[in-house]
């Protein structure tokens, strides 16, 4: 990187003129050409930013002689320019004489100890001024210069400012809600009962002071049959833990720690549905298993039907809130603040490079996406209370794998059965296979996952207005939702 701004000197051109301390006065008509003005690089010398220019010397008792011509014009420029000569009143002519500029890092020249000091405010002034202009390397440099002309010339010494005594962050800064949240956030580690070990890393935070936690299923799942877990604050304290409850169509999961401690913070949570897009947010969590993690993005998509699965057959649907706020894996479970403290969503998967959306080893692409914390509560409250998950359901098979039509009733259900379960909520709405569903209430369907992914933003006996397409035309019909309980 090109240093010429940082007050390096740059080597004087040999073949450019010098130009001399005062205007020289041809002896004949000018046979040779106009000087430069003073301190003027030739065209092809490269350009240097010159440091604040330093007020003149003071007068001196008699003026001196002006130096000899050079005939041959050999005689080389010193490193700094000579104190310059004094010009008395009413004679020498216009302008005079450039200022002593010594080159950045050489010696300051010893002042003329005839010469009588003034200190003026003027020239202080001056010089502060040009500190201000010049900026960067041309500060410290005015503020030396200062110090010379107070001083003399053996202070080169820049002081700093003394550091505050104390700082407080003011409430609502990203570091005042992580410094508040952080305490009830916690790393989960989940090992299989089997030979192998096998588990992972994830998060969860504090749902209430009885030291239920709440998490993604798919953070606990390896150790829900015989396997063990712990959560570890962000003070280094470890409990082990148990799992109360886990929902896998939904992807939340309650566990409790065995000996909970006194004085658990809840995280407060908010209200996902008041969200807005361009809300700001914070994930707090442990990527790649790098605990008490924060990164900050803002809501750029809320209603996003995200289909995820864990890699063991088990699939989850949301009707999701995105950020980019950077999720990584062993975020999952963790909490998607907003700029309040609270809690608004779940993290819960990612948009990978591979086009598919789950919880693999790809890193963050700005895409992330978390289960609303609405959804969420209802879910946890359940899990705590029976231990098992309640899905609202219309009653009918769709199908999964066309897009961008809608959500298409399937011509059979699941091992030969009806697609319509007979006296079921689809049914009692006048729905048949070949329907194809388009919106569900107002939100838009464009296939049979964000179908489901809004059915389960509802609760089992809501009545939801249904546009569907049968035979070209259009026509709406109303369902009231049954309920499904537990995952088999």
């Amino acid at each position: 990187m090109s240093t010429e701004n940082e007050g390096t000197e740059v080597p004087a051109d040999p073949t450019a003129p010098s130009a001399p301390a005062t205007p020289p006065v041809p002896a004949t008509p000018p046979a040779a050409p106009a000087p430069q003005q003073a301190g003027a690089p030739a065209s092809e010398a490269p350009t240097q930013i010159q440091p604040p220019v330093q007020p003149p010397a003071p007068p001196a008792q008699a003026p001196a002689a002006a130096p000899a011509a050079d005939p041959a014009g050999t005689t080389q420029a010193p490193a700094y320019a000579p104190e310059p000569a004094t010009v008395a009143a009413g004679g020498g002519g216009w302008p005079p004489a450039p200022p002593v500029v010594p080159s950045w890092g050489e010696p300051v020249p010893p002042a003329d100890p005839a010469a009588p000091r003034k200190r003026t405010g003027g020239l202080v002034a001056a010089v502060l001024v040009a500190a201000l202009v010049a900026g960067g390397i041309g500060g410290g440099i005015g503020y030396w210069a200062a110090q010379r002309e107070d001083r003399g010339p053996e202070s080169t010494t820049v002081s700093s400012g003394e550091a505050p005594a104390s700082f407080k962050r003011e409430p609502g800064t990203v570091a005042a809600v992580a410094a508040k949240a952080l305490p009830s956030v916690v790393t989960i580690q989940a090992k299989s009962g089997g030979t192998q070990g096998e588990g992972g890393t994830g998060t969860g935070f504090v749902y209430d002071q009885e030291g239920h936690i709440v998490t993604n299923n798919h953070v606990v799942a390896s150790a829900a049959e015989g396997g063990t877990l712990s959560a570890t604050f962000s003070d280094g304290r470890t409990y082990d833990a148990e799992v109360v409850g886990r929902a896998e169509g939904y992807d939340v999961a309650v566990i409790k720690l065995k000996e909970a401690p006194k004085g658990l913070k809840p995280l407060p949570l908010g209200d996902s549905d008041k969200v807005a897009v361009g809300d700001s947010t914070i994930a707090i969590g442990a990527p790649f298993g790098l605990s008490n993690t924060v990164t900050t993005g803002i809501i750029s998509a809320k209603n996003r039907p995200v289909a995820s699965g864990d890699g063991g057959g088990s699939n989850s649907y949301m009707s999701a809130l995105q950020t980019d706020a950077s999720i990584n894996p062993g975020n999952s479970g963790g909490p998607l603040l907003d700029a309040a403290g609270a809690v608004i969503g779940i993290n819960s998967a990612i948009q990978s490079t591979g086009g598919g959306y789950g919880q693999s080893q790809a890193g963050s692409i700005g895409l992330g996406f978390a289960i609303p914390v609405n959804q969420a509560k209802a879910v946890a409250e359940q899990l705590i209370k029976t231990g098992k998950p309640v899905y609202p359901v219309i009653g009918a098979t769709v199908n999964m794998n066309d897009k961008g039509e809608g959500a298409r009733i399937a011509d059979q259900g699941a091992g030969g059965t009806e697609a319509v379960t007979p006296s079921g909520p689809a049914a009692k709405a006048g729905l048949k296979p070949g329907d194809v569903i388009t919106a569900f209430g107002d939100h838009p369907i464009d296939s049979g996952p964000s179908l489901i992914s809004e059915i389960w933003t509802h609760k089992p006996g809501d009545s939801v207005k249904i546009t569907y397409e049968r035979g070209g035309k259009t026509a709406q019909t109303t369902v009231v939702l049954g309920e499904r309980t537990g995952d088999s």
